[in-house]
């Protein structure tokens, strides 16, 4: 065999073992666990009163549904929501009760109550997340009332 056709064999098999050893595959307890964290720092957001904060959970083309208006992309949910980020008290509160995902470690899904500021909850958010990197992003949001009309 030609010397310069080894080298390139030897080169090839040493990268495809390098690949085959970085790949690190994280639990599903770990990424529920990551999921949860998004989820919370997210609804934390709210409670500080912080919109660009908010903003930075958002996918650059999250949809928020709306009530069957969908609000498509950051700029349209960001402009939208600020008005619950324009007094001083949160006009509401919301935290994950059911945390799931993907078995491709892809995708998120949070649900949970929303509540008023005084504890009486009024909605259920049902949440999305997309992973970007190292990052959980909101790819998708919707909350429905449990009011009875």
């Amino acid at each position: 065999m030609h010397p310069r056709r080894m080298l390139l064999i030897a080169a090839a098999s040493a990268s495809a073992g390098g690949c085959a050893t970085s790949v690190s595959r994280e639990s599903r307890e770990q990424l529920v666990a990551q999921v949860r964290a998004a989820e919370v720092g997210f609804a934390l957001t709210m409670a500080r009163r912080d919109l660009d904060a908010f903003g930075s959970h958002l996918a650059d083309d999250a949809v928020f549904i709306n009530g069957g208006k969908p609000l498509r992309g950051k700029p349209a949910v960001v402009a939208f929501w600020k008005r619950f980020f324009s007094e001083p008290t949160a006009p509401f509160s919301w935290k994950p009760e059911i945390v799931e995902v993907a078995s491709n470690g892809s995708l998120g899904y949070t649900e949970g109550p929303v509540a008023s500021p005084t504890g009486v909850v009024s909605h259920r958010f049902f949440t999305t997340w997309q992973r970007s990197g190292d990052r959980w992003l909101v790819i998708f949001d919707n909350g429905y009332s449990l009011c009875k009309s």
